[in-house]
């Protein structure tokens, strides 16, 4: 099955193309402009980047969005991990953000809404996942992207931040990883 991923984060495109088995996914055409993510919820940015996609171009398309929830910023970032550090921010500097604000030890959450639309056969389908962890002394780990270099996952208990996972690892317990193989075991059944 081929797929039109609405995304052009090349970290995403990476890890949701090594997950989704049985699913090729091919890059959003730099014609096609996505909408802004204004949405109060994972899945409604998600949904309309999917929509947009699959109604510029006639064909299906899926696309995520995902961040990460602090207990001790009351859930922020959340749809805002992206620009938590300002509207132009780059990873370092909503990390350095993050890392200022949330201690050491207290709880993270990863969370990942992923989108699949079908506009010519009417169908739309969300699923999500999600990652428990805490926030790390310090950042570590040159692996992964975004907050990775500070999540200690629960998972897998010994103290590794997501930036010191092998891709495989991070894989297998990502909250991208668990909504992109909910979605290829819905679309498989389907």
């Amino acid at each position: 099955m081929r797929l039109v991923l609405a995304s052009r984060n090349a970290h995403k495109a990476r890890e949701l193309s090594a997950l989704m088995d049985g699913v090729e996914l091919e890059p959003l055409p730099s014609a096609v402009r996505l909408p802004a993510e204004t949405g109060t919820t994972y899945a409604e940015n998600a949904l309309g980047k999917a929509r947009v996609a699959a109604a510029a171009l006639g064909r299906p398309a899926v696309a995520d969005d995902s961040g990460i929830e602090a207990a001790a910023l009351g859930g922020r970032p959340g749809v805002r991990s992206a620009r938590f550090a300002g509207a132009a921010a780059t990873d370092a500097k909503n990390l350095a953000r993050l890392v200022s604000e949330a201690p050491p030890g207290t709880a993270l959450r990863y969370v990942c809404a992923l989108a699949y639309v079908d506009a010519e056969r009417g169908i739309e389908h969300v699923v999500h996942g999600t990652c428990e962890g805490a926030v790390a002394d310090r950042p570590r780990g040159e692996g992964g992207f975004g907050y990775d270099p500070i999540f200690v996952p629960d998972d897998l208990g010994d103290g590794r931040t997501m930036a010191e996972l092998s891709p495989e690892e991070k894989d297998a317990i990502s909250h991208r990883g668990r909504a992109a193989r909910a979605l290829a075991t819905w679309l498989k059944a389907g």
